[in-house]
């Protein structure tokens, strides 16, 4: 028997969803896309004042948490003429990452960090920076669509100054659609869940709350529904969520993140 033979699941995504959809069919299973991501822009004009402030400050640290945010933000600064400013005060400052696609990207910049997680979770990089004397030293965030208020709570109660910058701006899914989504896990539709970013499981467990449905979602996925991951950081907020059993694979794709699906079912109803 295929191991997602009988078994119908939720797409969260708006990327890729074809990809997965086929893979799904050939594992015997089939889904519906039911996408919590919202939409993703980039600000250039917004986030190049704001970025050109922090970096003309001279942080003492840096911090990137992701690749693509992080890219941008060295393209906004050759584009805005103060990509010489950035190099400086990066010269003279402690960087600190999240994640390798972030590793990735500053490496092509001609930068190693001096501080990096060990797993690409918000939690290791705050784990990571521990050591770091912190105390009146002006830090730059680098965020991607949405908050971190693990990290800023850790920095604050470091008493460091934290700037912010945001340089692609997440709007929320119309909360009707999310809606669908949770009746139809009310309902018993779906074997599975798969979230492929963060924000999509913040998504979901924000409308559930607004409606008061939060501890019967969470007693779902305890139970009945399998909350499937892409990757560590989306697994770190399902978990922050109060998601107590996901599955996720080792190496962060989209079709690992099938396939270890598919593997954990034929495994469990063996």
């Amino acid at each position: 028997m295929k191991g997602l033979a009988n078994c119908h699941i939720a797409l969260a995504a708006s990327r890729k969803t074809d990809e997965m959809q086929a893979i799904i069919r050939k594992q015997g299973g089939t889904s519906s896309v039911r996408s919590l991501q919202g939409t993703v822009f980039l600000a250039d004009h917004d986030v190049a004042a704001d970025f050109k402030k922090a970096v003309t400050s001279k942080p003492d640290v840096f911090v990137f948490t992701t690749g693509i945010g992080t890219e941008t933000l060295f393209r906004v600064a050759e584009k805005e003429s103060f990509d010489e400013e950035l190099h400086l005060a990066l010269q003279q400052s402690t960087i600190a990452i999240r994640g390798y696609k972030t590793l990735s990207v500053l490496k092509k910049y001609g930068y190693e960090p001096d501080v990096r997680d060990e797993d690409g979770t918000t939690a290791g990089l705050i784990n990571a920076m521990q050591d770091l004397d912190l105390l009146n030293k002006k830090v730059m965030v680098q965020l991607h669509g949405m908050d971190a208020p693990s990290l800023r709570a850790f920095l604050e109660e470091k008493q460091a100054k934290v700037e912010e910058i945001l340089p692609y701006q997440h709007i929320s899914v119309h909360e009707q659609d999310v809606l669908i989504l949770l009746d139809e896990l009310m309902n018993h539709v779906y074997e599975a869940v798969c979230f492929t970013t963060a924000i999509q499981a913040r998504e979901l467990f924000k409308v559930a709350e607004a409606n008061h449905q939060k501890e019967a979602l969470l007693n779902l996925f305890d139970e009945q529904v399998l909350a499937v991951s892409v990757g560590k950081v989306t697994t770190e907020e399902l978990t922050s969520q109060g998601v107590k059993r996901v599955i996720y694979p080792e190496h962060e794709r989209m079709g690992a993140m099938i396939m270890e699906l598919a593997h954990h079912l034929k495994e469990t109803r063996v």
